[in-house]
């Protein structure tokens, strides 16, 4: 089991929704945070409900696809902390279009931000988890990385991708010996604002495809989400799927292997995407 009451938490992208969520929740329970965003409003909001839950907080402005930064920034957190037992690498963008309009700059942005983010808050933090003698790593992924739809290419590439490097994190941590548990979390429709801060190619209908996302797909609250990722990492899952739609398209992905591709193109016909 991981225990939380007393342990140091890192959280990245915690000026809104699930990051926010987390850090209020981690408080709540007793541990010391450490907040980042690159949003200073949202940041500052998340920083006085932290300390509202009881909590001791550090908040840092941070763009997490800036490695040099990321390293820096664990340092300051163990030299403030004095540890760091809990890493949640939650910090995430999206963009919409279709492979043959992106350009390569709009997908390296989204790898950069929500692979890269991972890699560089994984790699910068994981040598003061182990040395913390008990510590959990754990990275979000999205029902995206579990099976893949049109427009979503460049996001789907980097959830995918945080899932296999979590995976064999996991199995690494467990083969060297190392106090440290590993988790990867795959949300479903989340009621959050990284839909609403999304970008899309020329002539892509954001209005259209934000209504649709919270009217039809984001069913699970932030805070329900903070519930079931800690509940999970308490038990030191390798895997947390969050929200009925996450659980049942793992399903089908697992049942049908490739073949759940045609009928997510059929869907996505049907629904003008």
């Amino acid at each position: 089991m991981t225990s939380i009451p007393g342990k140091v938490a890192v959280v990245t992208g915690a000026g809104s929704g699930i990051g926010r969520a987390l850090s209020i929740e981690l408080a709540r329970r007793g541990a010391l945070v450490a907040i980042s965003d690159v949003d200073p409003q949202g940041l500052a909001e998340t920083e006085v409900l932290v300390k509202g839950a009881g909590g001791e907080v550090k908040a840092d402005i941070l763009d997490v696809s800036q490695r040099e930064l990321v390293l820096q920034y664990a340092d300051e957190v163990v030299a403030h902390f004095g540890t760091v037992n809990l890493v949640f690498n939650n910090a995430g963008v999206a963009f919409t279009g279709d492979v043959e309009q992106m350009s390569f700059k709009e997908i390296d942005r989204v790898m950069d931000v929500d692979f890269g983010g991972v890699v560089n808050g994984t790699k910068a933090f994981l040598p003061h988890v182990i040395a913390s003698g008990e510590g959990h790593i754990i990275n979000i992924s999205s029902v995206f990385g579990l099976f893949a739809v049109p427009t979503q290419s460049a996001y789907n590439a980097a959830k995918f991708a945080v899932r296999g490097f979590t995976e064999a994190l996991r199995q690494e941590m467990k083969l060297r010996g190392r106090p440290v548990q590993v988790t990867t979390v795959h949300p479903g429709g989340i009621k959050t604002n990284i839909v609403n801060n999304s970008t899309g190619v020329d002539g892509f209908d954001h209005a259209k495809m934000a209504s649709d996302f919270n009217a039809k797909l984001a069913r699970t609250s932030p805070e329900k989400a903070a519930h079931v990722i800690l509940t999970g990492v308490e038990k030191n899952k390798a895997k947390v799927l969050i929200g009925t739609d996450a659980v049942i398209m793992d399903s089908v992905v697992r049942i049908l292997g490739s073949k759940y591709q045609p009928l997510v193109t059929m869907f996505s016909r049907r629904n003008g995407v």
